[in-house]
């Protein structure tokens, strides 16, 4: 026999040995999933040569995996975003029990895929195809996994919640416009999803759970834990997948790491204190958008919730009561600016109790709870994160509660108005009682309060120049009992009484990022 016959022989002989190891596959591949034990599913989508591949190569798939990994990472390096998603999607198919890669995947498109892209738009679908690939399909393979809760949860909290990515804002009011037909105008509509009465209700509660893998029953559970909670806000998802995670761990004690417990909790008391700083839509009807400012009917689940955490994670209970101490300054500071002085009082007492060698300037005995009055203690907390009391700097920051208070009121915002007023009044009577009796009134004084209060209503309700819309002017004089606008400049108004300020300017989360309805 010659060279040339013993060659095809060893072909044929090959491709036979090469097509009867398949074929074995596809029989060990129906016995696995007889008995239970197939952990992945048939390759979808993907080219011949892949597709082949696969099913001959059987157990070395871990091998196309990671070549598949390496080729995507190149591909995000070329800046071939879309190829390295489709390289994703079959990574997940060979490895769909292996919930690292799940995470893995997510994380990329979230945070470093999305801010290639200039155009707001383009991040948003890059962060929701991140939030679809872990809910929709990591924790279809892996529903009992808790790091897919804690990814999960992660990208609602850190990438939407916060304000570290640029079109954080822009992302709040997609996923605010997506929410409210579920949850309605206030954010708590249950009843109709749990319950629904008719067929609009009935497809909500349907697509609510099909689509958004969200148990409205399991919301309102974890609403009475935790909130209220206003559901058109990413914070209170980032709490119910956390929360669901927790649960998912006392369900699988034996399957749950350590770490990822901590992480699970560390979800949950964050989304819930970002949830305390601006987790109440303010809606503003003459820009036609919401502000976000704080959610002072949280302070005593938010509390509730880092003595729950001490008590639970001992091993970080320094780290944790670091941020409880941080926690009640702002609940004091924020009940006071809402002149909502009895709970302000409460809680500071509760601070200088818990906390009681720990001030507004750490290591500052005169900084500390006991050593200073409740008014005091709201300057001063104004007077660190402004760092001095300049002339030119108190004047500006007295001006805009002023301003604030005024707005306040012409949105029906009754509480901020009487609170930014209050403060404005505070750090007045502060910064005159700590310059008089120098003989430098004349050089570093203040004008009268009621002239810097005189002042900035009359150029918001100046009409020749206006700063507000007429319809916020027209609501204002009308509280004010002023009279209505004509087409001169509007009458200064006469009276001397300090009309009490309102809301605290919440450092955490400007009133300027506001969601477009």
């Amino acid at each position: 026999m010659n060279a040339r016959v013993k060659k095809i022989i060893l072909l044929l002989l090959a491709a036979a040995l090469l097509f009867s190891s398949g074929q074995l596959e596809k029989s060990l591949n129906r016995d696995r999933a007889k008995l239970g034990l197939t952990i992945s599913e048939p390759l979808q989508n993907a080219p011949p040569m892949l597709a082949f591949t696969t099913v001959a190569l059987g157990g070395f798939r871990g091998l196309i995996s990671n070549y598949l990994w390496i080729r995507s990472n190149d591909l995000q390096q070329d800046n071939k975003y879309f190829e390295a998603s489709q390289l994703a999607d079959w990574i997940t198919d060979l490895e769909p029990h292996f919930a690292q890669v799940w995470a893995f995947q997510a994380w990329n498109m979230a945070w470093n895929i999305s801010v290639k892209f200039k155009d707001f738009a383009d991040r948003w679908r890059w962060v929701e195809r991140g939030i679809e690939l872990l809910r929709d399909e990591g924790l279809r393979y892996n529903p009992d996994n808790t790091l897919l809760y804690q990814q999960l949860g992660w990208i609602f909290q850190n990438k939407m919640g916060q304000n570290l990515d640029d079109a954080n804002v822009y992302y709040k009011q997609q996923w605010a416009n997506e929410m409210t037909p579920f949850f309605g105008a206030n954010g708590t509509n249950f009843e109709n999803l749990i319950h629904p009465q008719t067929a609009a209700d009935r497809t909500n509660a349907l697509v609510l759970r099909q689509k958004y893998k969200i148990d409205p029953a399991f919301a309102q559970k974890v609403d009475a834990q935790y909130g209220p909670l206003d559901w058109r806000l990413a914070e209170s998802h980032a709490i119910y997948w956390g929360a669901l995670g927790l649960q998912k761990a006392k369900e699988n004690p034996d399957k749950v790491k350590q770490d990822d417990l901590i992480q699970l909790r560390r979800i949950v008391y964050q989304s819930m204190l970002q949830a305390f700083h601006h987790g109440r839509i303010i809606d503003d009807p003459f820009n036609k958008t919401y502000s976000l400012g704080p959610n002072l009917e949280l302070i005593n689940k938010v509390n509730d919730t880092y003595e729950t955490l001490m008590q639970e994670d001992a091993a970080n209970r320094d780290h944790i009561a670091s941020a409880h101490r941080y926690f009640l300054t702002d609940a004091v500071y924020f009940l006071y600016g809402a002149n909502r002085m009895a709970e302000a009082a409460k809680w500071y007492k509760i601070l200088g109790e818990k906390y009681p060698d720990k001030g507004i300037l750490d290591g500052d005995p005169n900084s500390f709870p006991r050593n200073l009055t409740l008014d005091d203690y709201a300057i001063a907390r104004i007077q660190a994160e402004l760092g001095d009391t300049s002339q030119e700097r108190t004047t500006s920051v007295i001006e805009g509660l002023i301003a604030q208070s005024y707005y306040a009121l012409a949105i029906g915002q009754d509480d901020r108005y009487e609170g930014f007023k209050l403060l404005a009044g505070k750090v007045y009577q502060h910064y005159v009682s700590k310059t008089a009796g120098h003989g430098n009134e004349a050089r570093i004084g203040l004008p009268p309060f009621d002239v810097l209060n005189r002042t900035i209503l009359n150029d918001l309700l100046n009409a020749q120049k206006p700063v507000l819309p007429y319809a916020a002017r027209a609501v204002i004089r009308s509280q004010l009992g002023m009279p209505p606008e004509i087409s001169a400049p509007p009458t200064v108004a006469t009276s001397t009484n300090v009309i009490a300020p309102a809301v605290l300017p919440d450092t955490n989360a400007p009133a300027t990022n506001s969601i477009g309805k």
